[in-house]
């Protein structure tokens, strides 16, 4: 006898759908700059191997993970207007399975945050409440176009730099690990912002209103750029007034070759904005990885 799958839907996700709904493309970024942390932080790896390892899982897989599953739960609605294929708006997440594998994974992220002492557990925290709040209502801050971009820059760049530095210090990191960290994190306003190319229709649909939806594709590509740009600049000048004149220069390398790519990004951006998120991005977070190598040959502490 056969079995009319349309009448019985799933009632569990199957792992691959799961594993796309955590979206592992976008674990990079964190666990990139958990690792410029660790670096910047001039800490020998000897002995806190553990540590390195649970704070990669935690910033990656576990964290960004869950951040993607909270988003796309809560962009169901806007997910069926722009990529209906994703696995909630397209029926492959059954239920609500979204929901509870966000939640299950805020769980996750605190308890192995706790392992990682009080600044590691700390900015789990910190993290994971970013993670809801800009997603999920009342909140949803990502129906600025200023603030929303500016939250995701902070728990993809800043934050994870920072936790690593002070996981692997066991203490407040330096002022200019902070300085650094911060900087990259504003950059990374501008990489958000030209995410948010490739959801134009649904935000104006649904009254999101991210830069390209508020100031159109051609400002907001200017501002992406000059964003993302002008932290850089302040970067190298920093690095270059505690004498760290090679990885100054690696950076403003970095920056020279990025201008190039933005060049030819405000020609089409609305076309080019996926383009440059796999030119200029890589150009900008090999910038971090020499500023971080750049910190961590003095201490952290020029």
């Amino acid at each position: 006898m056969s079995v009319n799958l349309a009448q019985h839907p799933a009632r569990f996700p199957r792992p691959a759908v799961v594993l796309e709904l955590l979206k592992p493309i976008t674990w990079f970024p964190p666990m990139w700059a958990f690792l410029c942390g660790v670096v910047s932080s001039g800490v020998a790896l000897t002995g806190n191997w553990w540590a390195l390892a649970i704070g990669v899982l935690l910033a990656g897989p576990v964290v960004c993970g869950m951040s993607q599953a909270a988003n796309d739960w809560c962009d169901r609605h806007v997910d069926a207007i722009n990529e209906p294929h994703r696995p909630i708006p397209s029926g492959r997440m059954p239920g609500r399975w979204g929901l509870w594998i966000a939640l299950a994974m805020s769980g996750l992220a605190l308890a192995l945050g706790w392992t990682l002492g009080p600044w590691g557990f700390g900015a789990t925290v910190v993290a994971v409440a970013c993670a809801w709040a800009y997603s999920a209502e009342p909140l949803r801050l990502k129906r600025s176009g200023w603030v929303g971009p500016g939250v995701v820059g902070l728990c993809y760049e800043g934050l994870p730099w920072f936790t690593g530095a002070a996981v692997m210090m066991a203490a407040g990191p330096s002022w200019a690990i902070i300085a650094v960290a911060a900087l990259y994190s504003l950059g990374a306003h501008g990489i958000m912002t030209l995410n948010d190319f490739k959801a134009l229709e649904g935000d104006r649909a649904t009254g999101v209103a991210s830069l390209p939806v508020t100031l159109g594709p051609e400002r907001a590509a200017r501002v992406a750029c000059l964003v993302m740009a002008a932290p850089q600049v302040v970067v190298v000048a920093l690095l270059a007034s505690w004498g760290l004149t090679l990885y100054a220069g690696i950076v403003a390398l970095s920056l020279g070759l990025q201008a190039l790519a933005m060049r030819r990004l405000l020609t089409d951006p609305r076309k080019l904005a996926p383009w440059y998120n796999g030119t200029g991005v890589l150009l900008y977070v090999l910038g971090m990885l020499a500023t971080a190598f750049g910190l961590g040959s003095v201490g952290g502490a020029p």
